[in-house]
């Protein structure tokens, strides 16, 4: 059975569903050590990433990452070799022989976009959460997968700033990664849009 292209959302989150912390930290996530050696992550990584075909992310995101990384002093550590969609309306600083198309707008002509350079692979929603909330108003999510740690944060940068209770999410599957994550697989269940 060949598996059908998917929209997900696949991230780490507090117990209390929050992304990261008021200063858009993420130091209560690397306080593990090296993410990679938490047992099952590596694979269960590997396993998502081979059926991605395109990627996107919001400003803040992909600031972070150009942050954390030391990225525009050192391009070659851009750590995605897959088309990267980064939604903003500010213009943002651009990663030397990185593969990004920088745009603003409704999401919906954007994932047609996506769809067609995925070529019949998945597509990686980075973050943040109202990005992701803004593909759930257009029935554009499939799946969400969150990486839930043992911390809670009480505030900060939501999960997925959106009312989903009718139709509720689906769970599919349900894995334990070391001590620290339990990582939670949900279907989206698409609402009647008329």
């Amino acid at each position: 059975m060949i598996e059908q292209m998917k929209t997900q959302y696949y991230t780490a989150t507090s117990i209390d569903g929050y992304l990261a912390d008021e200063d858009n930290s993420l130091d209560w996530l690397f306080q593990f050590g090296e993410i990679e050696e938490i047992e099952g992550v590596n694979e269960e990584y590997s396993r998502f990433i081979d059926q991605v075909g395109a990627l996107a992310m919001g400003s803040t995101t992909y600031e972070w990452i150009i942050e954390h990384e030391n990225i525009l002093e050192n391009p070659e550590e851009w750590p995605y070799e897959i088309l990267a969609w980064v939604f903003s309306t500010r213009e943002l600083p651009v990663v030397d022989g990185a593969d990004i198309h920088f745009v603003q707008g409704d999401v919906a002509p954007v994932h047609a976009d996506m769809v067609k350079a995925a070529d019949g692979k998945n597509i990686w929603l980075v973050g943040g959460g109202d990005l992701v909330g803004q593909f759930h108003d257009h029935d554009l999510l499939d799946e969400i997968i969150l990486s839930v740690a043992p911390v809670t944060l009480a505030s900060g940068a939501p999960l997925l700033p959106r009312e989903i209770t009718t139709p509720p999410l689906k769970l599919t599957n349900v894995q334990q990664q070391g001590d620290v994550f339990a990582v939670l697989t949900y279907d989206v269940q698409q609402s009647k849009m008329g």
